[in-house]
């Protein structure tokens, strides 16, 4: 099975119950992985409540809006380069305070060449790296 980098989702958004806690979070854990925070919208602007975008280039793809805590929570996966940038992931994540979901390692179970860590965020969403180049 081959994989190619064409997307079928264009934007995702979670409610998290502590913004900024989040933003602290999610500015370091996702850093490895060449994601960065590239809007912010108050609740002015919004019409609800204060909402963050990260994502590469210019493009929010992954947004994040204050709110009560999600209940059941969200498993997200984010594309890695290399399996060394899975393991730059997981420290970072639980550096800024996420906690174990699971060490990076294959996972073979899903596909032959699934590497992938995962960090429950503060809020207990189910955030992952997941590389699916040969070593």
């Amino acid at each position: 099975m081959s994989f190619t980098d064409e997307r079928i989702i264009d934007h995702i958004g979670l409610t998290v119950s502590d913004l900024a806690r989040a933003k602290a979070f999610y500015t370091k854990a996702l850093a490895p992985l060449g994601i960065v925070l590239v809007a912010e919208f108050p609740a002015s602007v919004t019409g609800g409540s204060d909402v963050l975008g990260f994502g590469k280039g210019q493009k929010g793809e992954f947004w994040l809006s204050g709110g009560p805590r999600m209940v059941p929570h969200v498993h997200v996966a984010f594309i890695a380069s290399s399996r060394g940038v899975v393991d730059a992931f997981y420290a970072a994540a639980l550096a800024a305070g996420g906690t174990d979901n699971g060490a990076p390692g294959v996972r073979g179970h899903y596909l032959a060449d699934y590497y992938g860590a995962f960090v429950r965020d503060p809020d207990g969403h189910n955030i992952e790296a997941v590389c699916h180049a040969k070593p």
